[in-house]
């Protein structure tokens, strides 16, 4: 995968201020060209031998391959959960002037 290639990272937050925190600082630091906050959501699942049941935030953030280390460290700092969802999947297609920006967006020297 090419540095600059534009990757979707998906997280979960805790609640609508969480993920507004998070979104912010990535935005911010420029490590992600963008982020969407999505409606609350339902999620069940295995954690520490018991199944879960809880409301969570899904997060699309848009970013690129050279900046996903920080953006992960990021996340991880600001982030609540002891082991947070932190997901990425290469954008292979997408409207070109709209990878460009993201690309831009999230430049460092």
């Amino acid at each position: 995968m090419q540095s600059n290639s534009a990757l979707l990272v998906m997280t979960m937050a805790p609640d609508t201020g969480t993920a507004q925190k998070i979104a912010r600082a990535l935005v911010e630091r420029r490590l992600a060209a963008c982020v969407n906050i999505l409606a609350p959501c339902q999620s069940v699942y295995n954690w520490q031998g018991a199944v879960e049941d809880s409301n969570e935030v899904p997060m699309l953030i848009k970013t690129t391959a050279s900046r996903y280390g920080a953006l992960e460290a990021a996340i991880t700092a600001i982030h609540p959960y002891e082991v947070p969802e932190i997901v990425a999947m290469p954008l292979s297609h997408g409207l070109p002037e709209y990878l460009s920006w993201v690309i831009a967006e999230t430049h460092h020297e």
